[in-house]
């Protein structure tokens, strides 16, 4: 959390310095989670408030979104975590939503595997997840019982 708010805080310094418009913009930060070796796993209520918290310090109220990065959570963790955000009785001025790339995409390309006809069946998966994320948005994500949908897609020294 410390790192992240630190992270945030000359971001939006940097921003304001360069005179951006915080009202035209989005940002896409992280979510607050624990790091993929910490043996001590948290709840999506928790990850939500530390979440919400660090973009209270440092993020102005005039910035109208924020979409978040799914930066190696599975694609059921990515959607509870976002869901937990906007359930959230914390204060946030701030539209939550996702720009996620791999737990948006994963049971997708899973689902087609380079093969014509699979195409069906990976657009089914994509709704699926769009579906998720949606609701998730909304605060009104249920959770999934699709066992590929919990699967990490962390990858050590990921470069983007």
């Amino acid at each position: 959390m410390k790192v992240s708010q630190k992270v945030y805080a000359e971001v939006v310094k940097a921003l304001h310095t360069n005179n951006v418009f915080f009202e035209g913009m989005l940002l896409k930060p992280n979510m607050i989670t624990p790091g993929t070796t910490c043996q001590n796993r948290v709840s999506p209520q928790e990850i939500a408030e530390r979440t919400i918290i660090t973009l209270a310090r440092t993020l102005p109220s005039a910035v109208p979104g924020v979409m978040f990065l799914s930066g190696g959570q599975s694609e059921e963790e990515a959607s509870l975590n976002l869901n937990a955000m906007n359930q959230s009785k914390l204060k946030r001025p701030w539209a939550l939503s996702f720009s996620y790339g791999r737990a948006l995409q994963h049971s997708t390309i899973k689902a087609w595997g380079g093969k014509e006809e699979n195409v069906q069946k990976a657009q089914e998966a994509l709704i699926v997840r769009c579906k998720a994320n949606s609701d998730a948005q909304l605060g009104k994500y249920q959770g999934s019982a699709d066992k590929s949908a919990n699967e990490s897609l962390f990858v050590s020294n990921y470069v983007y």
